[in-house]
This record gives C-alpha cells, sequence and structure tokens, in this order.
C-alpha cells in the first residue's frame, strides 16, 4: 500500500506541476480558453477580460503550489483533500465537455500538450482514482524536507510562479509552444504532406419551397425555385491538420487577399498585430509609429492585422494618428500569433524572426533588418 501511495504521490504532483507551469508560462493562453468555456454556457461576454485573466492566474497558481506540495508531503491531509476537491471537479468538467463537445480540448496543459476530449477524459478518471487514494492514507507519504523548512518550500514555489506569470504577462510567453514560435515558417506550417489525407466534409443545404423545408447535399442541389435557408458542415473523417490552417490576411479597405503577397515577400515585414484594437493598449503608439516611420524610410513593409471592422480601425487612427495599412485577419489566429494586444512580429520570407510585446518594443536597430 505504501508503494502504492506513493506512485500516486508521484504522478499526481508532477501533473499538477506540470499543468500549473504551462498555464503559468501562458497565462492569457488560459484566460481565452476560459473564454471559450464561458461562451459554451452562454455567458458569452458577460465576463470582462480582467476576471477571466484573475481566474487564469489563481488556476495555474492553485495548480502549481497544490503539485509542489504534494510532492514534498507538506500538510499531507489537507493538501491531498484539497487536490481530490480539484479533481472531483475537473473530471465532472470533462464529462461534460466529452458528451457535449462544447470546446476542442480542454486546456488542461495549455499549448504544451493538446489531448482530445475522450483522452481527456481517461486521464482525469485515472488521476481522480489517484487523488482519492491519496486522500485515504496521506500519511503513508514521508516528507522529503524537515518540517522547518516546510513553509520556505511552500513561499517558494508561490514566488515562483507569480513570477514566470508575471513576465509572461509583461513581456511574451517565457516558452512559446504555439505554431507561430519565433524561427517557424509560416507557408510551410501551411502546408499538407503528400502522404497525408485530408478532412473529409459534408455540407446539406437548408431550402425552403411553398412553405416546405428540406435538407439537400451538392449533389443534389434544388434548382432556383428553392429558397436557400441555412447551411451545415460536419466532418466526415478526419485528415491531417497542418499545424497552421485557416490563416489569411485581407486588406480592409478593398478586401483583397494579402497572404501570399505578405507570406512570400522576399525581405523583412514588420506586422503589428492587435486582435481587437477598441481594447489594445494605445499608450505605445509614439513607438510604433517611429517604427513605421523607419520601415518606410528603408522601404520595408508594415501592415497592422487586425480582426476589427471599420469603426475599430478608424477609431485606432484618431487615436494615434496611424499612417500604415490595416489588413483583417480572424480573431483567434491573431490570438495564437501573439500574446499581446498589439504585440510586434518580424517576418522575413514567411519565417518569424523576432516578436515583441508591446511593453518592450524594440529600437529600430535592435530588429537585425538588413534590406
Amino acid at each position: 500500500m505504501k508503494i502504492l501511495v506513493n506512485i500516486a504521490r508521484i504522478v499526481v504532483s508532477l501533473t499538477f506541476i506540470f499543468s500549473g507551469f504551462v498555464k503559468a508560462v501562458d497565462p492569457m493562453g488560459t484566460q481565452y480558453k476560459m473564454g471559450d468555456y464561458a461562451a459554451a454556457m452562454g455567458m458569452e461576454g458577460m465576463l470582462p477580460d480582467w476576471l477571466l485573466l484573475g481566474g487564469a492566474v489563481t488556476l495555474a497558481l492553485v495548480e502549481f503550489v497544490l503539485g509542489v506540495l504534494l510532492l514534498f508531503a507538506i500538510s499531507r491531509r489537507l493538501v491531498t483533500k484539497l487536490v481530490l476537491a480539484m479533481m472531483v471537479v475537473m473530471t465532472a468538467l470533462t464529462v461534460w465537455i466529452y458528451i457535449d463537445n462544447p470546446v476542442e480540448d480542454c486546456g488542461c496543459f495549455g499549448d504544451a500538450l493538446v489531448l482530445s476530449n475522450g483522452a481527456t477524459l481517461m486521464k482525469n478518471v485515472v488521476l481522480l482514482c489517484l487523488a482519492t487514494l491519496l486522500a485515504w492514507k496521506p500519511l503513508l507519504m514521508p516528507r522529503f524536507i524537515s518540517l522547518r523548512n516546510q513553509w520556505t518550500t511552500y513561499y517558494v514555489a508561490v514566488a515562483a510562479i507569480i513570477g514566470i506569470e508575471a513576465y509572461s504577462l509583461y513581456y511574451l510567453p517565457l516558452i512559446d509552444f504555439r505554431p507561430y514560435k519565433v524561427g517557424a515558417n509560416i507557408p510551410k506550417l501551411m502546408e499538407i504532406p503528400e502522404w497525408a489525407e485530408p478532412t473529409v466534409y459534408e455540407t446539406t443545404f437548408i431550402m425552403e419551397k411553398g412553405g416546405e423545408r428540406k435538407e439537400f447535399t451538392l449533389e443534389d442541389y434544388p434548382d432556383s425555385t428553392w429558397t436557400f435557408i441555412d447551411s451545415k458542415t460536419r466532418v466526415i473523417k478526419e485528415g491531417y491538420v497542418p499545424p497552421i490552417h485557416d490563416f489569411e490576411i485581407q486588406d480592409a479597405r478593398s478586401g483583397e487577399d494579402m497572404t501570399e503577397q505578405i507570406l512570400t515577400y522576399e525581405g523583412y515585414t514588420l506586422l503589428l498585430i492587435a486582435p481587437h484594437l477598441e481594447q489594445a493598449d494605445d499608450s505605445h503608439f509614439g513607438e510604433i509609429d517611429q517604427l513605421y516611420e523607419w520601415c518606410k524610410g528603408k522601404g520595408v513593409p508594415f501592415y497592422c492585422l487586425t480582426a476589427s471592422g471599420r469603426k475599430g480601425i478608424e477609431r485606432w487612427i484618431d487615436v494615434t494618428g496611424a499612417e500604415y495599412p490595416f489588413c483583417n485577419v480572424d480573431e483567434t489566429t491573431l490570438k495564437t500569433m501573439i500574446r499581446s494586444n498589439p504585440g510586434l512580429m518580424l517576418l522575413k520570407e514567411g519565417t518569424i524572426m523576432g516578436k515583441w510585446s508591446y511593453n518592450d518594443l524594440p529600437d529600430p536597430d535592435e530588429l537585425g533588418i538588413r534590406n
């Protein structure tokens, strides 16, 4: 029994430490995932961003610290009960997402390790069983450190995880687990290998005629006497999905597709990325304008990528006096590209050469541009 308890202790504690760490490295990613959960519960827009971010920061802190305390057998009775309580809640949540599939993945390990909802459920059931064993026999876990040093371990764990979270929020994630990391070539990550099977979709069209509604496929699409009502697309067969997909850049004014022009440009391109200009920090617009003027003088293309519409763009121009061109990109794509609103990304022929938060904008000389 003692061996089983301590195997459970190591498995559960390391899982909690890893889960808390990857969330702390990317707290904004956890915030976005919490927003997805809120939307699935019919609460979209009801919870402010600061509350979601606070929840993300707190969750990472709690998971990491509980993992450390469990690993070192500190406050064994209390900690094992808290871990069990968390696993009960997490398992119940996982049962829901497995049945209803409101989100594609639970976000348990951020972007570091993406699991299917089925795999997440199995993982949580195992952890729940192990946590139950630990709560039942907590005193079978020997302490790794003396009672005198237990509080020191607790404070070091709290300080370490808060420091990681603060750094990742003020600058950019300490470790970038997403496909848009420095050194990644976006066009290559969009390719589908020859050996890969594509995902097969089926689209059905809901049509109406004389008060009667029917569903049709492309093969039996009706004539013009039927009125289009809606369409539905479902996956028939899962296939290979490239790390970067659905990546498209459109000129905000003309709607022209700018994707290939920007990704294949032979030289450097500077991108100002702001998922929502209405919520973007505008306190550094002077530095951004200076970078744009420098790029303009050097012949380096400079674009602002945003999911905002005309009103958001016009407001940003009024506030900052921006003269650079604007392009529209999917909101989720922009949030994945950089965890800063706004943030700066430097490309060279589609390869990401650098990324900066608005709190750490570079001087032109620091860009390393040799155009």
